[in-house]
């Protein structure tokens, strides 16, 4: 019988809640804002993990300025958060976080809007043509 989640996929899980409790409690750096850990890929050899994640910009802070600045903390951080996480983990090797922006859900937030727009576009000429059928 085959596993269902590899080892892999394992660790990634565990790192991905420990990483979050560790941005959330431990980084006290002021311009971070609201990070979400999307996604964790982990090397089959452990050597690296790509860590994705989400930003919520705060006060009247661009998106892009806050996009940058959390990815500057959190690659400054990334020692330290290894650090915390081979504490916590019980492997003999921690992988080497990389910290990228995770651009897919405002790409499905754009979609959405889009579709939406398109929507009320459609129903607004059916009733504009149905109004002029009626007439």
């Amino acid at each position: 019988m085959a596993k269902e989640y590899s080892r892999t996929q394992r660790i990634a899980e565990q790192m991905q809640r420990d990483l979050a409790q560790l941005i959330q409690r431990e980084v006290k750096d002021p311009r971070l804002g609201m990070v979400t850990i999307s996604f964790i890929k982990v090397a089959r050899d452990l050597g690296y993990a790509e860590v994705y994640f989400t930003v919520m910009p705060f006060g009247d802070q661009k998106e892009e300025d806050a996009v940058k600045a959390a990815a500057e903390v959190l690659k400054d951080a990334a020692g330290f958060l290894r650090t915390e996480l081979a504490r916590d983990m019980q492997l003999r090797t921690v992988p080497k976080l990389r910290f990228h922006y995770d651009a897919s859900i405002d790409r499905g937030r754009r979609l959405h809007s889009l579709i939406e727009k398109t929507v009320r576009d459609s129903k607004a000429k059916e009733q504009s043509q149905a109004d002029n059928d009626s007439e």
